[in-house]
């Protein structure tokens, strides 16, 4: 079973501490931002299995990233916060925080937030193994991809990059993005690695449906889909 990445946001160094401590004890990988324009620079960079948010930050304010990051992914958000206005938390709810959690917390609690909300959520992907796009569709199980009725044959690494595209469609990946997260290295600035491997997943659909676009390029950004 692979472990779960979460990333922290929060700018309270003790909290930062305690959150650090109580998940690190249960086998999680954590990232750590302090504001919410370093908490934007990671999930840039990385795909993260679960975020813990505060509300009141340095820099963008939690409710605004919970905004940008409900616009390209389902990642599971606990909000933890000092704020215990009922309105508050409905309001969060409905813009899509999974759950909510009022400082100060109990440590046991907080891990069981997380273990429920990870497994709702894998429970949730485990039903909806299938990703469609225009007429692709990439089984997550079998780990088959259909242009059509025509298999799409791919390298393990062609079918991950469009894997993670396809699960975030309205995502523009820079060659950073892909490279870091699909090759779990940095990366280096003139590395072509990103661009040889996007052409060629291009041409191996142009081969099949060459009436169809499916990656454009962002310049001076990156990739997504049309």
């Amino acid at each position: 079973m692979k472990t779960a990445k979460i990333l922290i946001v929060e700018d309270n160094i003790d909290i930062q501490n305690i959150l650090n401590e109580i998940l690190t004890q249960n086998n999680y990988k954590l990232t750590i931002a302090y504001s919410g324009t370093e908490a934007l620079m990671h999930l840039e960079k990385t795909e993260f299995d679960m975020i813990i948010l505060d509300l009141m930050l340095p820099g963008v304010n939690g409710e605004s990233i919970l905004d940008k990051i409900r616009k390209n992914s389902s990642v599971p958000v606990l909000i933890i916060s000092a704020k215990d206005e009922v309105s508050l938390k409905s309001k969060l709810l409905k813009l899509g925080a999974d759950d909510y959690i009022t400082k100060p917390f109990d440590n046991d609690e907080v891990v069981a937030r997380v273990i429920t909300n990870l497994r709702r959520h894998n429970s949730y992907n485990d039903e909806t193994k299938k990703l469609i796009y225009k007429d692709i569709t990439l089984d997550k199980k079998s780990k088959k991809v259909n242009v059509g009725s025509k298999n799409l044959s791919l390298t393990n690494k062609e079918y991950q990059i469009l894997e993670l595209m396809l699960s975030n469609q309205n995502k523009v990946f820079s060659k950073a993005n892909l490279f870091e997260t699909i090759w779990n290295e940095e990366y280096v600035y003139d590395d072509n690695t990103i661009n040889v491997h996007i052409s060629k997943i291009r041409n191996k659909l142009k081969h099949i449906n060459k009436n169809e676009e499916y990656i454009e390029t962002i310049w001076g950004m990156g990739y997504r889909l049309l």
